[in-house]
C-alpha cells in the first residue's frame, strides 16, 4: 500500500487542508472550487475490493479490465484542474455487477494522491492513509 501517507497537495487543496488542521476558513475562487469539494476517505473504511485495486496500482498490473489505467479526463471537473494526462482511473470490482460498476480509484501521479468514487464520478474522497 502507499506507506507513509501521500505529500500534500499545493493550491485549494492544501489550502482546505491547512485551515481544517487549524481552524481557519477557506475561500475557494471559481477556478479552486473543484478542489474543496472533494471529500476524505480512511483507508479503513474503504470497501474491500478498493483494497486489491490499490495492490494492483502499486504493483503495475495486471489489471482485471482493459480501461484500467486510461487517462482520466476530470470532465465533471470535481476533481482539482490539472493538466489532461494527470489523473488514471482504475476499475474497484462491484460484487453482483455484470458490468464494471460505479466504483474507481483516480489516481494523481505527482502528488501522488489517490481518490475513491462510489459514484461514478459525482463525488470523489481523497483517500486518507494514515487512519
Amino acid at each position: 500500500m502507499r506507506f507513509p501517507p501521500r505529500i500534500t497537495r499545493i493550491g485549494a487543496a492544501g489550502a482546505l487542508l491547512s485551515a481544517l488542521l487549524v481552524g481557519g476558513t477557506v475561500t475557494a475562487t471559481s477556478a479552486d472550487a473543484a478542489a474543496t469539494s472533494v471529500g476524505s476517505i480512511c483507508y479503513g473504511d474503504l470497501p474491500s475490493q478498493a483494497y486489491t485495486t490499490l495492490k494492483l496500482i502499486d504493483q503495475g498490473g495486471p489489471f482485471p479490465y482493459s480501461q484500467d489505467g486510461v487517462v482520466f479526463q476530470n470532465r465533471e471537473h470535481v476533481l482539482p484542474g490539472q493538466p489532461t494526462g494527470y489523473y488514471h482511473e482504475y476499475t474497484v470490482k462491484t460484487p453482483g455487477s455484470s458490468t464494471r460498476g460505479a466504483r474507481r480509484i483516480v489516481t494523481g501521479e505527482e502528488y501522488q494522491e489517490d481518490y475513491y468514487t462510489g459514484d461514478h464520478y459525482a463525488t470523489f474522497d481523497l483517500i486518507d492513509f494514515g487512519c
